[in-house]
């Protein structure tokens, strides 16, 4: 499902289709909202839809050279400490103040932008250093769709600067879940992805976020892992390849998947994300 959505896309009638069409990382299309452009794109499915052949080939768009990403925690519970979703909250936003500086991330670097000539690689970087967090105490809807999640992060940006490198990911407690084109996250009627990744025009902005639904239905979970661990890999490839690929015009193999999504679900409790595509290496590497 690309609008940049980055999805890890699970139903098996979902993914042949996806791998059929042209484009980086599966189901390229444009979806206008008022005032904007969306892109989608999918991000990884249990059926190796983007199984790799030529790895990574560059698309002549942006990267993000100095990454930031901007949490923001959408409903009453994630700032509440009594609530389990406020330890779950803590501990990602602990887990995304290390990530930029990381082994995961390092492996990123060796993929680049050409302006003028020059190749300008991706940096490590402090994915925290950006705008505050948000604490959105608001309930979110049961259904947040992908129109809705544009707007909580327009809302963000009402009261905070943009800022061209940073990711907007929004958090949505187990009482709410993503949908969008009909296809929904865990909880809703027609689970078909656990995470994606995109970005909308907004004036001359182009703002990059992710949707990071609460990964609470089995579909989206892995055995051994709390759910904190798997949103922190979700979490993970969303960045990676919000990174690799803002606009669409990054990074994705001749089969459209992009860096995450040719290694998707190749998780392990011992290293703090999935693997990931190298070029460097010709294969997924944690």
């Amino acid at each position: 499902m690309r609008k940049a959505l980055t999805a890890f896309f699970l139903a098996a009638a979902i993914v042949p289709a996806l791998a059929a069409q042209t484009g980086p990382a599966a189901g390229v299309g444009t979806e206008g909202s008022t005032g904007s452009a969306t892109q989608l794109v999918a991000t990884g499915s249990k059926l190796d839809a983007f199984a790799p052949s030529t790895g990574l080939i560059y698309h002549n768009g942006p990267v993000l050279l100095t990454a930031r990403a901007v949490f923001i925690f959408w409903g009453p519970t994630f700032a509440n400490p009594a609530s389990p979703d406020y330890a779950y909250a803590q501990a990602l936003i602990a887990f995304r103040n290390q990530l930029g500086t990381s082994h995961p991330y390092d492996i990123i670097t060796q993929y680049y932008q050409i302006v003028g000539g020059v190749k300008q690689y991706i940096e490590l970087t402090n994915l925290g250093g950006g705008t505050p967090d948000w604490f959105d105490t608001s309930t979110p809807p049961t259904d947040v769709t992908d129109a809705k999640v544009q707007g909580e992060v327009s809302k963000y940006l009402a009261s905070h600067a943009f800022d061209v490198d940073s990711i907007y990911q929004v958090f949505i407690p187990s009482t709410s879940y993503s949908s969008d084109g009909g296809i929904t996250s865990c909880g809703g009627p027609d689970v078909g992805y656990c995470s994606y990744h995109s970005y909308f025009t907004s004036g001359t902005d182009n703002v990059v976020y992710s949707i990071q639904p609460y990964p609470s239905c089995s579909a989206c979970q892995v055995a051994g892992m709390t759910t904190t661990q798997i949103q922190e890999r979700f979490m993970c490839g969303e960045t990676r390849e919000s990174v690799t690929d803002p606009l669409t015009t990054g990074w994705w193999s001749a089969a459209g998947g992009e860096c995450d999504a040719l290694c998707s679900w190749q998780f392990s409790t011992s290293t703090p994300c999935g693997k990931t595509w190298s070029n460097a290496a010709g294969k997924c590497v944690s």
